[in-house]
């Protein structure tokens, strides 16, 4: 569908550096075919196969589902305090102490008003009591040990590129 020199559309090159291939394609049904806007590989692209990388870029509409549309406050509380015993009966006696205040508000008062204080209260107590969970940071995974090893492998590569003999191989493999 897309035109390009044949140096881009080979997939597989055979391991005497004199066959090309185009064997690895990329399959969509015809009613989207329309959202693919290119297609092309990769042969710089180091994945340790004698296979080059082919990418697609796609034309994409996200739809937004109901609960990312709601609106979200940001806190969240630790509830797993719930299950020790000590944390637990503080926020019974928070919640206890918050809802006899509540008693006082007068069945005149707009029931929209009595909602947001109960559930004010409710908040309140539990940032009291429970605390606020606090999310997980995560370590890069990709450090510099990593990238060390990168360097290498892709200076072995060239060094097998410029010439194949059988030690170039071995470094190239280990």
């Amino acid at each position: 569908m897309f035109l390009h020199q044949n140096i881009h559309k080979y997939n597989w090159t055979s391991p005497d550096g004199k066959n090309h291939n185009q064997i690895d394609h990329i399959l969509i049904e015809k009613r989207w075919q329309w959202i693919i806007l290119h297609v092309r590989s990769f042969r710089e692209a180091h994945c340790d196969t004698d296979h080059y990388l082919k990418a697609a870029e796609v034309r994409e509409r996200l739809a937004i589902s109901k609960q990312a549309a709601q609106k979200f406050d940001g806190e969240r509380f630790n509830l797993r305090k719930l299950n020790e015993l000590e944390f637990r009966t503080q926020y019974q006696i928070e919640i206890t102490n918050r809802g006899a205040a509540l008693e006082n508000l007068s069945d005149g008062d707009e029931i929209n008003k009595a909602w947001v204080n109960i559930k004010e209260n409710i908040k309140t107590s539990a940032k009291v009591s429970l605390g606020l969970h606090e999310l997980k940071q995560h370590k890069p995974w990709f450090d510099e040990e990593c990238l060390g090893f990168l360097d290498q492998k892709k200076q072995a590569k060239m060094q097998w590129v410029q010439d194949r003999s059988q030690n170039n191989v071995d470094k190239l493999k280990n």
